[in-house]
């Protein structure tokens, strides 16, 4: 997702989050642009939304 920096989109919305914690979420985007493009976190992230997020979901053959 593609933000300005101020959090805004338009002239309303935005980040509804309390303040103390923008610096937490601040240093969580900065990191996640910083390894995304990354194969071996794509492969670990991949692995803990399957794991424990269920998605995607496993399909099973039911007879």
């Amino acid at each position: 997702m593609k933000y300005p920096k101020d959090g805004k989109f338009g002239e309303f919305g935005g980040r509804y989050i309390p303040e103390t914690l923008v610096p937490a979420i601040e240093e969580l985007e900065e990191n996640y642009l910083k390894f995304k493009d990354n194969k071996d976190f794509k492969k670990e992230l991949d692995y803990y939304l399957k794991q424990y997020a269920g998605r995607p979901t496993p399909l099973y053959y039911a007879k």
